[in-house]
């Protein structure tokens, strides 16, 4: 699934196509996704001036002056500008035509979301209830000390909810709480505040070396050049049960927390 620094570079990667520019089409070849997608769409967003591409937690905005496009890539979605001309694929749902390009949704699952919002869009229910960005100015320690505090809920389990802090999914929670030296299992609340410093800092730097090196290439994700990202390379816990730790050569384990697999070492890692 795109997590949060795959879903920042296609938006970063997209905004050049579309800034200031007004759609002249909007094709749905399958308007059954995770939500409907709305029928009066096109009357919605064509001819309106695309006025910002910004991202919420794992959601593309873009701004209109009437009212904001919300899209998400769900589990295997994928957003590449291509030619307005190029052949649709099986997958290929949904297409923001503007000038000779067109922001084309593939998305083989159908998990993904096209929706319009009014504004305010925050105040819409799948952005209302979001918690804090990690990337944001203001995510530190004491932040998350805070989210922390009286918590039993394991660290990892804890980071991964999004009505607390977004867009820290699967992957980036174990690589993150490699780097900190937290054991996944560890009850949030009785971490201390050089713990959560120090996990703050990881997480941060998780997210922005992922971003560095385009995001991780698992199943379908790519860019929206149709490029792929190669983070995975760095991975220390990921993915990595039964092989050697990177630090001290013990072997990494896999156990399942929230039905999510969960990769660490039990060397490095304390409680």
């Amino acid at each position: 699934m795109p997590e949060l620094p795959e879903v920042e570079i296609t938006c970063v990667g997209i905004a050049p196509h579309l800034l200031g520019q007004q759609p002249r089409a909007v094709r749905v070849r399958q308007s059954r996704l995770r939500y409907p997608v709305p029928d009066d769409l096109g009357v919605r967003v064509v001819g309106q001036t695309v006025l910002a591409v910004r991202r919420r937690a794992k959601y593309i905005l873009l701004e209109f002056a009437e009212g904001c496009l919300l899209l998400h890539l769900g589990m295997s979605g994928s957003l590449r500008v291509v030619p307005a001309d190029l052949p649709a694929g099986k997958h290929d749902h949904f297409d923001l035509v503007v000038g000779d390009q067109a922001l084309r949704l593939r998305d083989p699952r159908r998990f993904g979301a096209i929706l319009w919002l009014v504004h305010p869009a925050e105040a819409h229910p799948l952005l209302a209830s979001l918690g804090r960005e990690p990337l944001e100015a203001g995510f530190d320690g004491a932040a998350l000390r805070a989210l922390c505090r009286g918590r039993t809920t394991p660290i990892k389990l804890l980071i991964m909810d999004g009505h607390l802090l977004v867009g820290v999914g699967n992957i980036y929670a174990s690589e993150s709480l490699f780097r900190a030296r937290i054991h996944p299992q560890t009850p949030a609340g009785r971490l201390s505040r050089q713990r959560c410093e120090r996990l703050a800092i990881c997480i941060r730097e998780t997210l922005q070396d992922a971003l560095a090196a385009g995001g991780s290439s698992l199943r379908d994700f790519v860019h929206s050049d149709g490029a792929s990202g190669y983070f995975q390379q760095q991975y220390y816990a990921y993915g990595r049960d039964g092989e050697p730790c990177r630090v001290c050569a013990g072997s990494i384990r896999r156990i399942v927390m929230g039905q999510r697999a969960t990769f660490f070492c039990p060397h490095c890692q304390r409680r």
